[in-house]
This record gives C-alpha cells, sequence and structure tokens, in this order.
C-alpha cells in the first residue's frame, strides 16, 4: 500500500517534510518524431521533464481502482431503492487516511483571517462552519455549540456544521497551499506570509502568470531563446499537484468497501495477481454482519465503528463503554479497512461530489458521476488574453455557452451545467420538475456513510441519502481526494498497460 508523505500524522499543511523534486530537465532526450533534441535552446528549447511519477499528498493514502458492484447489495430495508447495484469501474485515486478534523478547518479559517479579514470580513463568515447544528429542542447540547469547533479537546475530532459549498472551497484552499508548500520547500518561490486580497498564491494565476510572488534564485529557466530567461512552474514540469476536491459518489463507495482486502493472492513484484475478489464486504472491515472485533485476543468485541446501538444508547454502560465515544470520536479512532482508511463507516457521514437522484441505473460505467458543469476562463474580446484575476485573487470562470458546448456530440442539449441531465431538462424521459412532482433540485447531494447518531444499517457502503448542499449537519463531515496521474498502480517505478518485451517495453529517452 503506497504510504502518504507524511506517515500517518494528521494533514498537517505546514510539516517540515521536504517534498522531494519530481522532475529535471538536467537529462536531455530526442524527440522520437522530429530528431530534434529536448531542453536544447540552441533546438527551439522545448522543455520536457525528467517525470519520475506522482507525489503522495500530505494526508493521503492511495486507493487503486478497478471494477466494483456499486449499490445497495444488502437488504434494502427502507424501500427507497436508490442505488441500484451495477458495476462500474473507477480509476485509481488518492484519499485522505481520515476525515477533515477541526484543527484542520481552524487553519483554513486562521488563513482566511490573515488575508482577506480586514477587507472582505463576509468571506470569513461564508467559510465559518454553523454549530448551532448541535442544537435540539429537547437536548442540553449548548457546550457542543460553544466548544467543539473552538476547543482544543476536540482538534482531532472531525469538523462538522460544513455545508457542501464549504467543502468544496476547503479543497480548493488545501490545493494552493499544498502547492504553493512544493515550490518552497523546492526552491522555486519564497515564503510570503503577507500575502493579501489578491495577491495570493492561487495554482491557476501562478501557471497562468497572473501571480508572481517573491524572486528566488532558484526560479525555472526559460529554455525558450525568445522567452524572458526565468518563468513559473507548469503542470508539465511534474511538481505541481492536481487539486484535492470531494470524492465521487462511486470513488468513496469503493473506497469504502475496500475490497483489495478480498483477493487472495493481490499483486507483488514476484507475482501478477489473482483478478478475483472472493467476498463482497458488508461493511468496511470485513464481509462479516458484525459491529464488533471477532479474533480471540485483546480486542476480542470490541465495537469496530461509531455509531448508535439502539435507541438511547449512544455508548453503552459504564465500566464497559461499547463504542467509547458519546458523539464523535478522534479521526484516528478504530481500525482502517484494507485501503488505509478510517472511519468509512461511522463517526460521521461525509459529503461527496454527486447531485441527488432517486434513479442511478443510467450513468456511465467509467467514473459514473452525476453533477458536471462545465466552465471556462473568461477572456478579453481584443485578443483573447485571459481576463485580470478577481479581487479575492482567483481567475475568473464563467459557464461555457451553447456554442462552445455543441462541439460535445454525446450531450442532447447545448447547456453547460448537466446536474439534471436526462433527468429534468428539456430532453428529459423521466420529466422530473422541481416544485411540480419532485424536491429534488440540483442542490440535493449525496452524502454516504454511517454517523455517531445512525444505527449500523446505514455503515452499509450502499447506503446513500441526501440534503441541500447549504445545509449543514452534526453528523456530517467530509474528507478529499486527489486524481491519480499516469498508471492505475502506485508505484512510480511501474507504467500502465502489460509489456512482453521487445518493442513493446516503453522506450527510454
Amino acid at each position: 500500500m503506497k504510504r502518504s508523505l507524511v506517515g500517518v500524522s494528521l494533514l498537517c499543511i505546514g510539516v517540515a517534510t521536504l517534498f522531494s523534486a519530481c522532475s529535471s530537465n538536467k537529462s536531455t532526450g530526442v524527440s522520437r518524431v522530429t530528431g530534434w533534441d529536448y531542453n536544447d535552446p540552441r533546438l527551439g528549447g522545448f522543455d520536457v521533464a525528467n517525470y519520475q511519477g506522482q507525489q503522495t499528498g500530505p494526508g493521503l493514502t492511495f486507493v487503486e481502482g478497478g471494477r466494483f458492484t456499486m449499490g445497495m447489495t444488502e437488504e434494502d430495508l427502507t424501500l427507497s431503492r436508490n442505488n441500484v447495484p451495477r458495476t462500474v469501474s473507477v480509476s485509481s485515486f488518492y484519499m485522505d487516511e481520515t476525515e477533515v478534523a477541526n484543527v484542520h478547518y481552524r487553519e483554513y479559517i486562521y488563513w482566511l483571517s490573515r488575508t482577506y479579514g480586514a477587507d472582505y470580513p463576509l468571506v470569513i463568515a461564508e467559510a465559518m462552519p454553523d454549530t448551532s447544528v448541535w442544537r435540539s429542542a429537547l437536548a442540553y447540547n449548548e457546550p457542543y455549540v460553544q466548544y467543539y469547533f473552538r476547543s482544543a479537546a476536540y482538534d482531532n475530532y472531525p469538523v462538522v456544521g460544513v455545508n457542501w459549498h464549504q467543502a468544496r472551497a476547503f479543497a480548493k484552499w488545501r490545493s494552493d497551499r499544498v502547492n504553493e508548500y512544493i515550490l518552497i520547500k523546492n526552491g522555486r518561490l519564497k515564503r510570503n506570509p503577507n500575502q493579501v486580497n489578491e495577491d495570493i498564491f492561487d495554482t491557476e494565476t501562478y501557471v497562468n502568470g497572473q501571480y508572481e510572488g517573491l524572486p528566488t534564485k532558484g526560479r525555472k529557466r526559460d529554455l525558450d531563446p525568445q522567452g524572458s530567461g526565468y518563468r513559473n512552474m507548469r503542470y508539465s514540469d511534474g511538481y505541481l499537484l492536481p487539486n484535492y476536491r470531494l470524492p465521487t459518489e462511486a470513488e468513496w463507495e469503493y473506497a469504502a468497501l475496500g475490497n483489495i482486502g478480498n483477493n487472495p493472492e493481490p499483486e507483488t513484484k514476484r507475482r501478477r495477481g489473482e483478478e478475483v475478489i472472493t467476498d463482497r464486504n458488508v461493511y468496511p472491515w470485513g464481509d462479516a454482519y458484525t459491529t464488533r472485533y471477532g479474533l480471540r485476543n485483546s480486542y476480542q468485541g470490541e465495537f469496530l465503528g461509531n455509531f448508535k446501538r439502539g435507541r438511547g444508547d449512544a455508548m453503552g454502560i459504564a465500566g464497559a463503554l461499547n463504542d467509547n465515544a458519546d458523539i464523535t470520536a478522534p479521526v484516528f479512532s478504530y481500525a482502517p479497512n484494507a485501503y488505509g482508511l478510517y472511519n468509512m463507516a461511522g463517526n460521521v457521514s461525509e459529503w461527496v461530489l454527486d447531485t441527488y437522484r432517486p434513479y442511478t441505473r443510467d450513468l456511465n460505467d467509467f467514473r459514473p458521476f452525476r453533477g458536471n458543469v462545465y466552465e471556462t476562463y473568461v477572456r478579453l474580446s481584443e485578443d483573447n488574453a485571459l481576463d485580470e484575476k478577481d479581487t479575492l485573487g482567483h481567475l475568473q470562470t464563467r459557464l461555457m455557452d451553447s456554442t462552445e458546448m455543441a462541439a460535445y456530440e454525446a450531450f442532447d442539449g447545448l447547456v453547460a451545467d448537466l446536474r439534471d441531465y436526462q433527468d429534468g431538462d428539456s430532453a428529459s424521459m423521466y420529466n422530473y420538475a422541481y416544485g411540480t412532482n419532485t424536491l429534488i433540485s440540483n442542490e440535493a447531494k449525496v452524502y454516504k456513510g454511517g454517523s455517531w447518531a445512525d444505527r449500523s444499517y446505514y455503515m452499509n457502503p450502499g447506503a446513500r441519502r441526501f440534503m441541500q448542499a447549504y445545509q449543514a449537519s452534526s453528523t456530517v463531515g467530509f474528507r478529499c481526494v486527489m486524481d491519480r496521474m499516469g498508471s492505475p498502480n502506485g508505484d512510480n517505478s511501474e507504467k500502465a498497460g502489460n509489456f512482453f518485451g521487445g518493442k513493446g517495453r516503453p522506450p527510454r529517452r
């Protein structure tokens, strides 16, 4: 299993871990289509990185993708029929080992306050979690309202009260901070603690030349003979990581099942591996219908997740607490699943990226997802250059128009917002209309996994529920994922595809 760069520590973006340089232009290669040398300013200066593979970002662990049966394969007690079993494939990706904790989200709020607090206080107000989610008319939960997010006692407990939009904004902020840290540690950018308002590091503004930062001697040399001598790093240089984001429902369910643990002979450096899964897991920790640890040792009988055993039973009896948690528990509590992921069942439910619809069978069988909204950068009409970044330091975007969408012949319509594609739009065969025959809108988002307040039924990875994107709950948190670029295996020394020697071997530069 590919482990995170920060091991089993928490999601500390400011750790002293040095991100190793993953590219270099010291070695030159020769183009197999033109014969020209790469990285030679005398021959045009086309810059090609000696890429060593994608590094693992802070807090992440590798999840090797594959085929699985997605959906409610266990008994559908609620008779919802809203997750019909079907075979799908997901690509490999990286996922947070744990849910995002209070301390991580407070770091985010601190950064926003330091950067935007003086001129844009509304930005901080919009990002704050809703602590009132702990209130209940017939319960005394005011201590959680006041202290759960703020107190050091709950630093490593999962953040709650965060809505879907806030979770996505956190993932975007985290992406920028991680990429900025990579550039700083590799000498490509200087530390700049005085970033305010629009003068902030944003990965896209940096890549597109709208953020320079403080000058450093380690800046990338521009090999273009007509260039300016130095330039900002690009994705093709091999340093910058893809964005953190919320997982799709398929990714979350696949990772939660942890079926790789049921492969009798998984691939190693000495053997190919068996293309078989012996059993489907009922819960993330195994295929047995049990919530307790079963082996005969000191852990036997302990609960494997944080959930509500029955009405009025949130944690068991004094002197023998069953899950040892009245509300949430620290994010590294309980045993991880076969992918090394903690609390994929119980503790808190988690937001995923998908827009909710009760019917799921018609989704694509490769990387299934409902919620595509296609945007493009705003450009100036005079020279087609990118418009200036906004007052918060981000590139401005807009929905693609019908002319731009016309190039995509796979879609029946010419709209960029495809959240209700074939499910309520003009091309729909189902004819769902919000406010007429349904209360499910495009703002309805899926959340998965059981929480500390749920019965064990909802800890099955196939169970799904939904909530409006602007709503929050004391039982819902989130974790992030990152796309795996290149080969689907986590070993950067291996390539995608099968090779049999001779010409089938990847060419060396």
